[in-house]
């Protein structure tokens, strides 16, 4: 069960890139070009929200059970080890709030008074929570090194 949820855990975090990238694209093209906030933008910011989330409930999946480097981890070797501090605390506390920001900025869209306000919206929310998911995925960088695609 660790495994897999490991490959989905992995693997997952190329859809919230991905779908990331794309509302981010299409909410700086709106912002800017001033074009009406279509179907096509409210499906995009849902399922950046939505593959956030799900990366949240996998990652929790892990974090309180399965993986040898969340909370069992953080007991284990403690918050002077880097590793286990990264995982047990940095990386989800800050994916929560990317996930949250996500959330936040889906609802604020919802509720702005014209297309070009929902669009400048959605580019900072989204923009920001981006930025926090790709400072604390695992690149090797400065946190531990994982593979980038798990097999």
């Amino acid at each position: 069960m660790y495994q897999v949820l490991l490959i989905l855990h992995s693997w997952g975090r190329w859809f919230v890139l991905g779908v990331g990238l794309l509302a981010l694209f299409r909410a700086y093209s709106g912002w800017t070009g001033r074009r009406p906030f279509t179907k096509g933008d409210n499906g995009i910011s849902a399922a950046f929200s939505g593959f956030m989330w799900l990366q949240v409930l996998i990652g929790l999946g892990l974090y309180f059970g399965l993986s040898p480097w969340g909370l069992n981890g953080l007991k284990q070797y403690g918050m002077k080890d880097p590793t286990a501090r990264f995982f047990g605390m940095e990386h989800i506390a800050v994916m929560i709030i990317a996930a949250i920001l996500a959330q936040v900025g889906r609802i604020a869209l919802k509720k702005a008074p014209s297309d070009t306000i929902k669009h400048k919206k959605a580019f900072i929310y989204f923009g920001i929570a981006l930025l926090l998911v790709l400072l604390m995925i695992p690149w090797g960088i400065w946190n531990p090194a994982r593979p980038l695609f798990r097999l």
